[in-house]
């Protein structure tokens, strides 16, 4: 589309609440109604309108102290979409069942427009687990499940994955990631100790779509347990993980 049709179709009122929007996602303790003018280079008054109106949508509140968070209401309407939702109903039995045998937490990621983000967490039977919120976006070339899906993805959706990532030439790509990359393919699934936190290991196996595409991943934050001797060891919860892959596979209404 040119630009002349781009300006023909444009909503200015949408593009300021969609600003607005993506601008307090991005902010982790709010802005006020000064902060978010400045920062979207409008007028307070040209923001105040629209700053009601999403409050009163509830898409966006007003704290104590008088500055705008965004809710989760976005975040909600995502997951009512069909096949998503689908796809954590069928998982979550999996899910549960794999974190009550294995005794550690588990999480479900999908990839969105090449960002990654934990759509389902169940936690471990204990009374303590290393778990990430529903919700939470995650690192591409970092993570166990980042690696899964660069893993698998063609060339060409390497390449669009890195570019968003500000790595899509080879002189950015993280020392040795290539090799890595073949090897987790060879093998079906990635045991890297976790870069975020220490004593953790990523345990991630891919779940399969129709075409024999990955459409999401099970990643295990595993942690070893001193104070329970007869726990699954590492290994053991790889090959629980495993089946629960393909069991949510078989089970995704996308496949």
């Amino acid at each position: 589309m040119t630009e002349d049709a781009n300006d023909r179709y444009r909503a200015p009122a949408l593009d300021k609440g969609l600003d607005i929007l993506e601008l307090l996602a991005r902010t982790a303790d709010g802005l006020s109604q000064a902060e978010i003018a400045k920062a979207l280079d409008r007028s307070p008054n040209e923001i105040y309108r629209m700053l009601d109106r999403l409050v009163r949508r509830d898409y966006v509140r007003r704290t104590p102290e008088d500055r705008y968070e965004i809710t989760l209401k976005l975040f909600e309407l995502g997951h009512a979409r069909p096949p998503l939702h689908r796809m954590v109903s069928q998982a979550m039995p999996v899910l549960r069942h794999f974190a009550l045998r294995a005794e550690q937490a588990v999480h479900m990621v999908v990839q969105d427009r090449n960002i990654l983000v934990v759509i389902a967490q169940v936690d471990g039977p204990g009374y303590w687990n290393v778990s990430i919120r529903v919700g939470s976006r995650i690192g591409l070339v970092n993570t166990g499940s980042g690696h899964v899906f660069l893993a698998f993805a063609t060339p060409q959706e390497r390449l669009l994955m890195l570019e968003e990532q500000d790595m899509g030439s080879p002189e950015k790509m993280p020392k040795g990631l290539e090799a890595r990359l073949e090897t987790v393919r060879e093998q079906g699934f990635e045991m890297m100790p976790s870069a975020q936190v220490s004593g953790v290991s990523n345990l991630t196996v891919p779940i399969f779509g129709p075409l024999g595409t990955v459409i999401a991943v099970l990643t295990c934050p595993y942690t070893q347990r001193l104070d329970k001797r007869d726990a699954p060891d590492m290994q053991t919860v790889l090959k629980l993980l495993q089946q629960a892959g393909a069991d949510v596979t078989r089970r995704s209404p996308e496949a």
